[in-house]
């Protein structure tokens, strides 16, 4: 399943990530951006450091997990 998270940080210069699951692909890098910008503008998250203040970075991540057969 892949995921694309969202990295901000916050007041207290803390990282904060909020992922969303099965992003739409292709991934609209602008898009992105542009919804990153507008959560720290309209204040839309807060986290326990305080509000948002700028963008780290955003990535999908996909996990692969492959179950082991035991006896």
């Amino acid at each position: 399943m892949k995921k694309l998270q969202l990295q901000f940080e916050n007041q207290e210069g803390k990282l904060v990530t909020y992922t969303l699951d099965d992003p739409v692909e292709p991934i609209d890098h602008e898009a992105v951006n542009e919804a990153m910008d507008t959560i720290i503008e309209q204040n839309a998250f807060n986290s326990s450091g305080g509000d948002l203040v700028a963008k780290r970075s955003a990535r999908v991540v996909e996990q692969i997990t492959e179950d082991i057969e035991i006896y």
